[in-house]
């Protein structure tokens, strides 16, 4: 895709940005990387689980109901940084639940969360597995994954006790969608923020760049792909699970360390994922995205998802 050529506030060359899946993540990972973050110049975005919930967790990652996660969280929201929303907890959870979740995340945060991530695990994702996609690219994806995502997604089915579709399109404003290999996020996805006319629950999708785990997060913002971004002026999302290989015995992997030093040693502009969607939506004339549109990048996404096969 063509890349948008952009004026950056403050004069700043690029921007990059975030948005942390709270998977597997323990506080005592949580505080050693945002303090890290913090200290480099970056605001970020951490999305959180509101409540424990009454089912069986599918992670161990902590909620807002373990005693110090909430405290710290406000701390880090008071520092700069977005709190946002991956579903009301790590398990399924019903309509009233879900309710629970959101008051949950108002009465700690002031406000319902402007940003959110489907949580793979949870049936009541937005228009998620199969639902992601339209015609010939959702039977090829039904194909690459055997089928198991089929269907299995109901939080936009409005007689469904999972849907809270409504509630989505009235207190959130952006959810994350595809990934994308490359470091700068609105050269493979240049409609973002975009309107989906066929997922009217969905305000304004996102995407992101690839970084599930520290590995491949490392791998997405090496050098010289710090290098590009600049270059191209571009904008970098980051999707990543800070619980997921970041932390090795106690110590942030030097890898990632080193990566980010020198990347926050640039003139780049170091907000997190609303702050940068705000100002990428004031650009655009228009919000909905056309049909061409979607389909390139569901094919696009397909082939992402061939060689990395995450969300």
């Amino acid at each position: 895709m063509r890349n948008q050529s952009i004026a950056w506030p403050e004069g700043k060359r690029f921007a990059f940005t975030i948005f942390d899946d709270p998977d597997s993540q323990t506080l005592e990972a949580s505080r050693e990387v945002y303090a890290f973050l913090k200290d480099c110049g970056l605001r970020t975005t951490k999305a959180v689980w509101p409540i424990r919930g009454n089912g069986r967790p599918s992670d161990h990652g902590a909620t807002c109901d373990d005693p110090e996660m909430a405290p710290w969280l406000k701390t880090l929201q008071a520092d700069g940084f977005e709190i946002a929303y991956h579903n009301a907890t790590s398990h399924t959870s019903n309509r009233s639940e879900t309710i629970r979740g959101l008051e949950r995340f108002a009465e700690l945060f002031g406000d319902y969360p402007r940003a959110m991530a489907n949580h793979y695990y949870c049936d009541e994702g937005l228009y998620w597995g199969n639902e992601r996609l339209t015609g010939v690219n959702r039977a090829f994806y039904n194909v690459l994954t055997r089928g198991r995502n089929r269907n299995r997604f109901l939080g936009h089915l409005p007689d469904h006790p999972y849907f809270w579709g409504d509630l989505c399109r009235e207190r959130i404003k952006y959810v994350r969608n595809f990934v994308f290999a490359d470091i700068n996020t609105l050269k493979a996805c240049p409609f973002m923020p975009y309107h989906d006319p066929r997922r009217p629950y969905v305000n304004y999708w996102y995407a992101a760049s690839e970084g599930a785990k520290a590995s491949t997060f490392n791998e997405c913002i090496r050098e010289e792909a710090q290098d590009r971004l600049e270059a191209e002026q571009g904008a970098c999302i980051m999707y990543t699970h800070f619980g997921h290989g970041y932390l090795e015995n106690g110590r942030l992997n030097p890898r990632f360390r080193y990566l980010i030093e020198r990347l926050s040693a640039k003139n780049g502009w170091f907000v997190p994922v609303t702050t940068l969607l705000d100002f990428l939506a004031r650009r655009k004339a228009e919000a909905a995205i056309t049909n061409q549109q979607r389909t390139s990048l569901e094919r696009r996404w397909l082939l992402h998802k061939i060689f990395f096969g995450t969300a």
